[in-house]
């Protein structure tokens, strides 16, 4: 049997090269969210500053409170997927099938034509802040009306939050490690953490990280409602997100998906992938405070800055934009605000900061993932997109923000904030690649 010189030897076992980590890049991206069902399109649009709220149409919205909401527009199930699939499927899970199929393509990555043990080493991490609650909502008005034995079999299938992952695995016959992540708001960078870890530790090539979102429903909106968490500018949606400003009264409720395929940086340079920038690190942090409500001194929210920031080997200096969580809502905006300015000075000046929810509205689950597409496109373009409806700024907000245009410079660090009910905060940070 022939030895194996040392320099053969996997990185894990090989003492002078396990300090050195796998770099792990953005090779493709897919998403559906209230601007466009692709991430062109959705990108176009949120550089015009186009508002996706708008009156709700996929029910009768009249008995709620608030009853606008940022809608995916003309997407249709059957179309994109297949009659069967479409119809043993909730919306959240379809939109998820869509994204990932996009961000396939755009990888160049066709799992028909792989091999198996190829298939064997690509995996997802799918999550979702609430999964198929309209399929549960449906089901259990069937359940009030007509008892039991009216519930469909693919209720709980069609329900459960971990099912668009395992869907998109057995669409494409990957079988690599797959799980999902409900994390609620900080779901999307939380999947990405986990895919980093899983590349970084040699157990998949190929991963397809990301959240998907489909709340837009009468038990969705109404709970979020007697919660005062949403915005109640009926008669003008358009402008009812308005981060950072003096008047927000609230978030916009939103549904999409977003989706990523990472792989390691030596397995896309092997097949010859386009490499949009890396993913360096993700960092997170608990804000131990309330179940809903953030930390006024935004301490977890800093902690997970400032982890995600060491995490990737850099200097808060290096960064040049953030993707902020900001919601529209007086709290949380401030304690963002806070954080920022607490952890990076007079930095905080010199970067150019946005709130993407100002057009998208609060896509839950999906925030983290399709804000991180935004991360990786404003690092590839030199745009960081505007943040729209702010008339008058809240003087505890005062940071560098692009306001109701884009904003052109050169980004070779974005950060991605995403935060959630429960004090989940997490950061991920996108680095051009060098």
């Amino acid at each position: 049997m022939t030895e194996r010189a040392p320099t053969d030897l996997p990185r894990a076992l090989d003492p002078r090269r396990a300090h050195e980590p796998i770099r792990v890049v953005v090779t493709g991206m897919g998403a559906v969210t209230p601007l466009g069902n692709t991430v062109q399109d959705s990108w176009d649009a949120l550089l015009r500053g186009v508002s996706g709220a708008a009156p709700i149409t996929r029910f009768d919205a009249s008995a709620l409170t608030t009853r606008f909401a940022c809608e995916v527009k003309g997407f249709d199930a059957e179309s994109l997927l297949d009659r069967k699939l479409a119809g043993r499927t909730d919306r959240y899970s379809q939109l998820a099938l869509v994204a990932a199929d996009e961000a396939l393509r755009d990888a160049s990555l066709d799992p028909d034509g792989m091999r198996a043990d190829e298939r064997d080493r690509v995996g997802v991490i799918l999550g979702t802040g609430i999964g198929g609650i309209e399929t549960f909502e449906a089901q259990a008005l069937v359940f009030a009306r007509s008892g039991p034995r009216r519930l469909s079999p693919f209720f709980i299938p069609m329900m459960i939050p971990n099912m668009a992952s395992g869907l998109i695995a057995m669409r494409h016959h990957f079988r690599g490690p797959n799980h999902a992540v409900a994390s609620a708001c900080a779901t999307g960078n939380d999947a990405l953490a986990g895919a980093l870890a899983l590349i970084r530790a040699g157990a998949a090539d190929v991963m397809l990280a990301g959240g998907s979102e489909a709340a837009v429903c009468a038990l969705g909106i109404g709970g979020f409602d007697a919660m005062r968490a949403l915005s109640t500018r009926n008669d003008s949606p358009a402008t009812a997100s308005r981060p950072f400003d003096i008047t927000r009264d609230g978030f916009v409720l939103g549904e999409g998906a977003g989706v990523l395929v990472l792989e390691s940086l030596a397995h896309a340079r092997r097949r010859g992938a386009r490499v949009y920038a890396e993913l360096c690190a993700v960092g997170a942090a608990a804000d131990a405070y309330h179940m809903t409500a953030p930390d006024p001194a935004g301490t977890g929210v800093r902690l997970a800055m400032r982890r995600a920031i060491d995490e990737a080997g850099l200097a808060l200096e290096d960064v040049d934009t953030i993707n902020l969580h900001a919601t529209s809502t007086s709290l949380g905006d401030e304690a963002e605000s806070v954080a920022v300015r607490t952890l990076f000075g007079a930095h905080a000046d010199r970067m150019t900061s946005t709130s993407t929810k100002s057009m998208t509205g609060h896509l839950l689950g999906a925030a983290g993932a399709v804000e991180a597409i935004w991360s990786v496109l404003a690092i590839v373009h030199g745009l960081v997109p505007p943040t729209i409806n702010v008339r008058e700024l809240d003087s505890k907000c005062d940071l560098s923000l692009a306001l109701g245009a884009p904003v052109r410079r050169q980004v070779r660090v974005a950060l991605n904030n995403a935060f959630g009910f429960g004090g989940h905060d997490t950061c991920s940070v996108f680095r051009a690649m060098t």
